[in-house]
């Protein structure tokens, strides 16, 4: 993963856990709400893939399920 996904990441875990949301869509909105974010902050430009990143995210779903079931 990527710094810049990594940073995303973060900030989505972040989020689920203040909310208590852990549902995978919960997760989802959170990446989108996420990138959108950094869009507006300057971090992602036209040159990022942005579907790429919530692919990439969204692929870890499972594990991020099993961590927060923990």
């Amino acid at each position: 993963m990527d710094d810049l996904t990594q940073e995303i990441f973060l900030l989505v875990k972040k989020k689920m856990l203040e909310q208590g949301a852990y549902t995978r869509d919960a997760y989802r909105g959170y990446i989108e709400e996420t990138i959108e974010y950094f869009k507006e902050k300057g971090k992602l430009t036209e040159d990022d893939d942005y579907e790429q990143i919530e692919g990439n995210l969204l692929e870890i779903w499972p594990e991020v399920e099993k961590e927060l079931a923990d």
